[in-house]
């Protein structure tokens, strides 16, 4: 199923975790603590405009490890559009349920939004990408002169670098979301579903039981 975390300590997944590790500085994951991996699900109204052969869904699977200076996650996409771009941000919200469908109830805001990476594909529509910074249950961020309070982010997306490339599923172009850095981008292509309470995102590897998470 999308979506659905599975934890496990840090010998638990093997040669996916000593590619990870082996990514970034040796002390930036030294003592590392608890690990997820999850799948990405496609934003359903753009689905068709993700894959590169529509009747085969895109994979986009994530794996983190928590370190103790930074985190590391790794997206490992397949399946999408050849000889394209995506961004990647970790978000306050997501616009999915927990089966991957489109919640009725999403605001059209993804609250606050980090800009983490970029992720390009191949000829075959394979691809990478890694970030190291603090992603579980402490990624958060403020702004006082926005009135806006210290709020998480514990979902992950990719969007559409170029509007043009969701077109033919019915977004209009001429209407772009800030989602890269011209602040001209398509809508999301995948982004991750909310934890079995429906609450969480899948970045909140503790939750406190009230709705929060609680920092490790």
């Amino acid at each position: 199923m999308f979506g659905k975390p599975r934890f496990g300590l840090a010998s638990a997944f093997g040669l996916g975790l000593v590619a990870l590790t082996a990514l970034a500085p040796a002390s930036s994951f030294a003592a590392p603590g608890q690990q997820a991996q999850f799948d990405l699900s496609p934003n359903p109204p753009f689905a068709a405009c993700v894959a590169a052969d529509p009747s085969r869904p895109p994979v986009a699977h994530v794996l983190v490890q928590q370190g103790s200076r930074a985190d590391g996650l790794r997206i490992d996409a397949h399946g999408l559009k050849p000889d394209s771009q995506f961004t990647v941000f970790t978000t306050q919200r997501t616009n999915l349920q927990t089966d991957g469908s489109v919640d009725p109830a999403f605001s059209k805001s993804f609250g606050l939004a980090w800009y983490q990476a970029d992720l390009f594909t191949d000829d075959n529509g394979d691809g990478q990408v890694t970030i190291q910074t603090i992603v579980v249950d402490r990624g958060f961020g403020f702004d006082p002169d926005a009135q806006l309070a210290p709020s998480n982010t514990f979902h992950v997306g990719l969007w559409f670098n170029n509007p043009n490339d969701a077109a033919p599923c019915g977004f209009d172009a001429s209407q772009p979301t800030p989602f890269n850095s011209l602040h001209k981008a398509g809508p999301t292509a995948m982004i991750s579903v909310p934890n079995a309470d429906g609450q969480l995102g899948p970045l909140c590897f503790v939750p406190n039981g009230s709705g929060g998470c609680k920092p490790q």
